[in-house]
C-alpha cells in the first residue's frame, strides 16, 4: 500500500455512476458502546453487505461518544482566561474553558450584534482551523454535555476499517467527517477529519486536461468530497452517521486527514 503523500500523478479511471446509501437502524451510541460491531449489525438486519472499494463516510460525533469524548459542563471549573474570553462573547466560561483546552490558540473572537452569543475560531489541537474548535452542543444526550472531537480521528477510521474488512472480507476505506464553516462562503459543509486508507488528495498535477493541456496545480480534496456529498443523506435530525459510497475508482493508501491541511509556509492570512 503506497503513501498518499508520496502518489504520484495517475490518470483515474472514468466513473459514469456511483451508488451513495445510508446505513439505517443504528443506535443512539453512548461511551464504551462498539461501533463496528453495530454497523455489522445494521447492515446485516437489511441483508446488505460491504463490497470491495467500498467507503464509509462517518459522523465524528458517534466516534467521539463511543470513545468517550464527551464533557459534562456541570463539571468544568473556568479560568481567568477563559472568563474574560467568555465575556468578549457571550459564551458561557465553561464552554469558553472546554474550547481553550482542545485548541492550540485562538485565530479570533467575534461578538455578533445579529446573535446573542458570539465566535470564537479556533486552531484545534490537531490543526484545524475551526469554530469552537469544534466542541459542539448539537446531538448530545442531555442538556449540558459537549462533544469534542476524538483524540486520533485517523487511529479511529483505521480501526473501525479494519474491524470491517475483518468481518466482510474485503478492503475499504473510512473518511470520519465533521461539519464545518468555509471562510468567504455563507454555510456548512461537511470536511474530513480522520482516514483510514482513503487518499486526502488526488494528485493530478501533470495529468492533461480533456484539451492535452498539462495540468499544473489541479489535486482534487477527494477525502472532502465525499464528506461534503455525504452531508446530503446524513442529515442534522436523520439519525444516519454512517453513508457507504460505491463505485468510486480510488487506490487505498496510507492516508491522514493532516495531509488536507495547507502548510503554514503557504498560509496567507496567517
Amino acid at each position: 500500500m503506497n503513501n498518499c503523500a508520496m502518489t504520484k500523478p495517475r490518470v483515474v479511471p472514468e466513473v459514469n455512476s456511483m451508488q451513495m446509501f445510508r446505513v439505517s437502524g443504528l443506535p443512539d451510541f453512548k461511551p464504551d458502546m462498539d461501533l463496528a460491531q453495530h454497523v455489522i449489525r445494521a447492515l446485516t438486519a437489511e441483508g446488505q453487505s460491504l463490497q470491495h472499494g467500498d467507503i464509509l463516510v462517518v459522523a465524528h460525533k458517534v466516534v467521539s461518544k463511543t470513545e468517550g469524548a464527551v464533557v459534562d459542563i456541570e463539571k468544568v471549573s473556568a479560568s481567568t482566561q477563559a472568563i474574560e474570553l467568555a465575556q468578549q462573547v457571550n459564551k458561557d466560561p465553561r464552554k469558553v474553558q472546554v474550547i481553550l483546552d482542545q485548541s492550540t490558540r485562538i485565530v479570533r473572537s467575534i461578538k455578533r450584534a445579529e446573535q446573542n452569543e458570539g465566535l470564537l475560531i479556533a486552531e484545534h489541537k490537531l490543526g484545524f482551523i475551526c469554530a469552537n474548535a469544534a466542541v459542539d452542543e448539537s446531538n448530545a444526550d442531555f442538556e449540558g454535555q459537549l462533544i469534542t472531537l476524538p483524540e486520533n480521528p485517523d487511529r479511529s477510521a483505521m480501526q473501525l476499517c479494519e474491524r470491517l474488512e475483518a468481518h466482510f472480507d474485503c478492503q475499504l476505506g473510512v473518511v470520519v467527517s465533521d461539519t464545518f464553516g468555509r471562510p468567504w462562503r455563507l454555510g456548512q459543509t461537511n470536511v474530513a477529519i480522520g482516514l483510514a486508507r482513503v487518499p486526502a488528495i488526488q494528485e493530478m498535477c501533470g495529468n492533461e486536461d480533456a484539451w492535452g493541456r498539462e495540468l499544473k496545480v489541479t489535486a482534487p480534496a477527494f477525502a472532502d468530497e465525499l464528506a461534503g456529498a455525504s452531508g446530503l443523506l446524513m442529515g442534522k435530525s436523520d439519525k444516519c452517521p454512517v453513508i457507504i459510497f460505491r463505485g468510486l475508482n480510488w487506490q487505498a493508501c496510507n492516508s491522514s486527514a493532516k495531509q488536507i491541511l495547507r502548510p503554514i509556509k503557504e498560509d496567507l492570512f496567517r
